[in-house]
């Protein structure tokens, strides 16, 4: 079994994931993105999905990237 990086779960099912050259433990999704997915810059919600970026700034949707001064962006097309 292995033991999870972010719960201390030791679990059967364990799974890992390499991101920028370091491998991490997690037991769940859940966990995996509590300590992996970027953060959004306005709201403070995890980036499951795509998100927006823009100039090096993180959001979880074009709102948000609108609410915190971003031009241009659309959800939709």
């Amino acid at each position: 079994m292995a033991v999870c990086d972010v719960c201390g779960n030791d679990y059967d099912k364990a799974f890992q994931v390499t991101m920028g050259g370091e491998t991490r433990t997690f037991d769940a999704f859940e966990c995996a993105i509590h300590a992996l997915a970027p953060t959004c810059e306005h709201c403070g919600c995890r980036i499951v999905g795509h998100g927006v970026e823009a100039d090096g700034r993180m959001f979880c949707c074009a709102h948000c990237a609108e609410r915190s001064g971003v031009e241009g962006l659309n959800d939709r097309v």
